[in-house]
Parts: C-alpha cells; sequence; structure tokens
C-alpha cells in the first residue's frame, strides 16, 4: 500500500499522521513490556507490522525522490522531522523495553532449565532387599542414530 497524495503538502501531511500513529502504537507496544504485561502488546501487532510497511516503503520512495516532499510548506517539513525524531525516541524505547523482557524471559529458562538438570544429576535413593538405603542407578543420556552413517 502507497500514499496516495495529490501534492507535497498532502505526502508530508500523511506521513506526519502516519509517523505520529506508528509512534503511538510503539509507545503503547513499549508499555506492555515495561509494565511486565507483553500479552497486552499483541493487540497492536497487526496494525503495528501494516503501518511500518507503508513507512519503510513511504521512507524509500522519498529518499529515492526528495522532490516529492521538497516543494512542501516549510512548517510541515518540520512538523514531519519532530515526528520523526519523536518515532526514533519510541523505538529506542522499545528496543530496550523488549530486549529487557528478553533478558529475563532467557534467565527465567535458563534457571528452569539448570533446577531440571540439578534434580536428575542427584542420586535418588530407594530402599531395597531388607530395608537397606540403596542408590537408584542414574539413566544414561540420550542418544541419536544417523542410519545414513
Amino acid at each position: 500500500m502507497a500514499i496516495a497524495a495529490v501534492d507535497a503538502d498532502d505526502r508530508v501531511h500523511q506521513l506526519i499522521l502516519l509517523t505520529e500513529r506508528l509512534t503511538d502504537l510503539i509507545a503503547k507496544e513499549a508499555v506492555a513490556f515495561e509494565t511486565h504485561r507483553p500479552h497486552e502488546a499483541v493487540q497492536y501487532v497487526e496494525e503495528t507490522a501494516k503501518l511500518a510497511n507503508v513507512y519503510r516503503h513511504e521512507s524509500m520512495r522519498v529518499r529515492a525522490n526528495v522532490g516529492l516532499v521538497e516543494s512542501a510548506r516549510l512548517e510541515l517539513r518540520q512538523r514531519l522531522m519532530r515526528a520523526t525524531e519523536a518515532f526514533d525516541a519510541v523505538l529506542a524505547r522499545h528496543a530496550r523495553a523488549v530486549n529487557a523482557a528478553k533478558t529475563v524471559t532467557e534467565g527465567l529458562v535458563h534457571a528452569v532449565a539448570q533446577e531440571i538438570a540439578s534434580q536428575r544429576a542427584a542420586p535418588a535413593a530407594t530402599y531395597g532387599a531388607g530395608g537397606v538405603v540403596a542408590e537408584r542407578p542414574q539413566h544414561g543420556a540420550a542418544i541419536t542414530l544417523n542410519r545414513k552413517a
């Protein structure tokens, strides 16, 4: 999907609206991650992906042909620059929030894996013949067979 603009002012105005909407959506996602409720970010994913694709496409078009926006009124171009700066700041915030959530999740998975491994490694005591405590033999490690070898 592309922006259908009648002139440079219209194109810049639409780019402003697009950038501001994306900024708002990504800020909401960042808040969800920062407040440890990543499941709430799911509601924004589809719209964010669609708008991000339009944004990427339009950014490439403008970079390839600056004439699409250079004749727009100065006030609109300045407003677009401010919107883009806000968007960049929110993207950085979002990246930090997602990275923090990823780090916490990886830490939890690692801790659970270590706990499982330590429980499996501990010898389990059982009662043998005559009531004597006997250690249960450890289970062998899993192996993989390759039929092509």
